[in-house]
């Protein structure tokens, strides 16, 4: 552990963090490590019982809050935003971690399932953003966390949904980072590889034909490729944070596939058709 991430834990001891998609996977193992440096934290999600769950896991002792807030309903974020600045006094950091995948091609992929995938993933950070921006300017010190995905920079198919929120949200907090600039509030972009999370279990998923992978197939390939655990992707996002890194890439997939794209800007398109011939079932990242 470096200097400065001991001098960051020591920073957010007594600060105030907010965690959305908090009920499992990344989500929680951010709250949980913010809690045990001291950090107060404000959780929330949609799932009322994996969010209790959490929140037991964090002890009583770890001034928590719950709040079962929607991230794609802007009213919400808003009222979300108001009611962690009453009863924890600022905010200092949001983690926009929320995020849902739909696995399909375009043509029998309904727009209902694009349009929710696009609601949580990117409009979720974006009210977020906007909801607690206000707030993040009150306080001494402000950092705005955004997960995007490694799926944020290269694109496979079936995947057209997942991969216009995530390019959308790095687009969106690289603009962002340049608007604060100037200001006290830091911005960092997460890019995952795989982590072992439930977010290929919970996703929605449309076959494309009789002979296409099922979402079983999907489940299984993606979990035995899957590097990370969450509470592994939540200590190098951590770091990235305590660094003020505004790209994080977090494991060794996430890495080299963005060092893929950037040698093969084009060209990475055939490689990963070459790996996904190597492993049909194919995975969600």
């Amino acid at each position: 552990m470096s200097a400065r991430d001991v001098e960051w834990q020591q920073k957010i001891n007594g600060a105030v963090a907010v965690v959305t998609g908090a009920a499992s996977g990344m989500g929680r193992a951010l709250a949980r490590q913010l809690a045990g440096y001291g950090c107060h934290v404000a959780i929330a999600d949609v799932n009322a019982e994996g969010l209790a769950e959490t929140a037991a896991m964090l002890g009583s002792g770890s001034n928590c809050t719950q709040h079962l807030v929607d991230v794609a309903d802007p009213e919400a974020m808003s009222v979300f935003a108001q009611q962690v600045a009453a009863q924890h006094g600022k905010v200092n950091m949001i983690f926009n971690n929320a995020g849902v995948a739909a696995t399909g091609n375009l043509e029998v992929l309904p727009l209902e399932d694009f349009e929710w995938l696009m609601g949580i993933n990117f409009w979720g950070v974006v009210h977020g953003c906007r909801a607690f921006l206000p707030y993040l300017r009150q306080a001494e010190w402000g950092h705005i966390v955004n997960t995007s995905s490694i799926f944020g920079l290269i694109s496979v198919p079936t995947q057209s949904a997942y991969h216009a929120a995530k390019f959308a949200v790095k687009g969106f907090t690289d603009s962002l980072a340049q608007e604060l600039e100037d200001s006290t509030i830091k911005v960092s972009c997460v890019m995952p590889g795989g982590v072992k999370t439930n977010i290929v279990r919970g996703s929605r998923f449309v076959a494309s034909d009789n002979t296409s992978p099922t979402k079983e197939d999907m489940t299984r390939a993606f979990e035995a490729l899957a590097d990370l655990t969450s509470d592994q992707a939540a200590s190098i996002i951590l770091h990235g944070v305590a660094h003020g890194r505004l790209r994080i890439l977090v494991g060794t997939d996430a890495q080299m596939m963005a060092a893929l794209v950037r040698l093969l800007p084009v060209r990475y398109i055939k490689v990963m058709q070459w790996l996904r011939n190597r492993n049909p079932e194919g995975s969600v990242t």
